[in-house]
């Protein structure tokens, strides 16, 4: 099951689990409830928000991800399950045993898919994009060139404007896109953790204090599903994370995309992607499912 994302974004709620069911509470009445099997995403923003514990208890039992956002839609703690496969402990010492070789290629193809992606966002809304296909062919192993980043100072002027500037503390589109980002990041960790990858211990990113190493890396070739949501919704008149906003991005994960099976959403695109990881990681090959 794909799961909804629900976000708590009003003050003063509290949080709880009765018959299947989460409940809404505000000054001790259910204002709203939402069965428990139908959440993937539990997005905390607000401030007062309480929980029971059987609630977390049975999100985590579920495979659901909870996530507690501060006021730039940035992540600042996360709730997901101890144990997320049946075959968890195995396939972490495949993971954690993967050579560097085998990650740097792991890394290009990754690279290589984001880049491709933000060539078809770019075709999508008439701008200018063959200087990708040329960018992605020249990502070598490990990216040693940090063409990523050559990309994306080619990106972000053709896709939100030559006055855009990427910066994740700042408001109006830049605070659309970390609210999309988490939605995206909250998804893909699901799919790593349901999987039994470490979601710490990453292909490319390598943060000592960054605990989603592996999320950061798998979710960058869905990046560009965000931005182009977000300049839909600027050139739209949405000014900032508005209800509008926070409704249309919290949808990321069910918008379908091209794949070899046909039509397939976000969430289920990124539990292929986790699944082949795996399987590389077993030493079935290098290559990813994208």
């Amino acid at each position: 099951m794909i799961g909804r994302v629900i976000e708590v974004a009003s003050d003063g709620r509290h949080l709880a689990v009765l018959r299947g069911f989460m409940t809404v509470s505000a000054e001790g009445t259910e204002i709203g409830r939402v069965p428990l099997d139908d959440i993937g995403v539990l997005l905390c923003h607000a401030h007062g928000i309480t929980y029971s514990n059987n609630l977390i208890v049975e999100l985590c039992n579920r495979g659901a991800a909870v996530v507690i956002c501060a006021p730039n839609h940035m992540p600042v703690a996360w709730i997901w399950p101890l144990v997320g496969n049946h075959v968890q402990t195995q396939r972490m010492r495949h993971q954690l045993a993967a050579e560097d070789s085998l990650c740097r290629r792991l890394w290009q193809v990754i690279v290589r898919a984001k880049i491709a992606q933000q060539a078809s966002v770019l075709e999508r809304i008439g701008q200018p994009h063959g200087a990708f296909d040329m960018l992605a062919r020249k990502v070598r192993s490990g990216d040693p060139e940090n063409i990523e980043a050559q990309a994306a100072r080619r990106y972000w002027p053709l896709l939100m404007g030559a006055d855009f500037r990427r910066d994740r503390d700042a408001g109006a589109a830049n605070a659309m896109l970390n609210y999309g980002y988490t939605v995206l990041r909250a998804g893909v960790a699901r799919a790593v953790v349901a999987t039994g990858l470490h979601p710490s211990i990453g292909l490319h990113h390598a943060n000592r204090g960054n605990p989603m190493c592996l999320i950061d890396d798998l979710m960058e070739p869905f990046r560009p599903v965000v931005d182009r949501e977000v300049w839909r919704l600027v050139g739209a008149g949405v000014p900032d994370v508005n209800k509008e906003a926070k409704a249309a991005l919290a949808r990321i994960m069910v918008i379908d995309l091209p794949t070899n099976l046909g039509l397939s959403p976000v969430m289920t695109c990124a539990e292929r992607l986790a699944q082949s990881l795996v399987r590389a990681y077993e030493g079935e090959g290098d290559t990813l499912d994208l």
